[in-house]
């Protein structure tokens, strides 16, 4: 595993983004570990997570593309922290831009913030995590209504390796349903691996019930 997957991970827990627990996912899965963006509240962890994604995108996708897209709510400081990390790591400039839940019909009018997107331009998307594939589907009409733009894929934290709507993975439905890319900073197999009985911090923090509960989980929710 690279290095800087091992330190986004450790950087998960310090920023107590990665939690392990009993939680409910957007799509209803009950599930013992969820990841929260939202939990990045400083200058300084936005920082570290734009370079971190800024290098997941380089890996995957190179930089030659126009505009890097994050659907509202979570997308929008994601996006703004990734554009300002490849500006300052990859000198390349990327146009940020996210959408409103709401269409503003004064001032700043219309639904987008930031960049305009227009016809031609290559997107990319960037989310936080997705577990079944549903938000995927709320972003590719408003991107498609823009004009004809060239969605190349999408980015996301972390992969968590299970189902979306059918019997693959819901990253792979996306690139299937969409015919875009997908790539993550890691996945849940990296973070297990990482973490399982290994001390972090004087912790353990994937010990062997925590392990059995998440293996549970993908005998459930996994790609078979």
């Amino acid at each position: 595993m690279e290095q800087y997957k091992k330190e986004f991970i450790e950087f998960m827990v310090d920023c107590k983004v990665l939690k392990f627990g009993d939680f409910t996912t957007k799509s209803g899965r009950r599930t013992p570990f969820f990841v929260n963006t939202g939990f990045y509240r400083t200058g300084m962890q936005l920082r570290k997570l734009g370079e971190y994604y800024a290098k997941a995108i380089q890996n995957k996708f190179g930089l030659d593309f126009d505009v890097l897209f994050g659907p509202a709510y979570k997308g929008i400081p994601l996006s703004v922290a990734t554009t300002m990390a490849i500006s300052e790591f990859y000198d390349k400039e990327i146009r940020y831009c996210s959408n409103r839940k709401e269409v503003k019909d004064h001032g700043d009018t219309g639904i987008l913030l930031g960049s305009p997107i227009t016809d031609k331009d290559k997107v990319i998307i960037i989310e936080d995590v997705t577990t079944a594939g549903t938000s995927i589907g709320e972003t590719m009409p408003i991107l498609k209504t823009q004009g004809n733009v060239d969605v190349l894929g999408l980015v996301v934290s972390v992969d968590r390796m299970e189902r979306g709507q059918g019997s693959k993975s819901a990253l792979a439905e996306i690139e299937e349903t969409y015919g875009l890319r997908t790539t993550a900073i890691v996945t849940m197999e990296e973070v297990v691996e990482h973490l399982y009985n290994k001390p972090y911090n004087g912790e353990i923090i994937i010990d062997d019930g925590l392990k059995s509960a998440i293996d549970s989980y993908y005998e459930q929710y996994g790609v078979k």
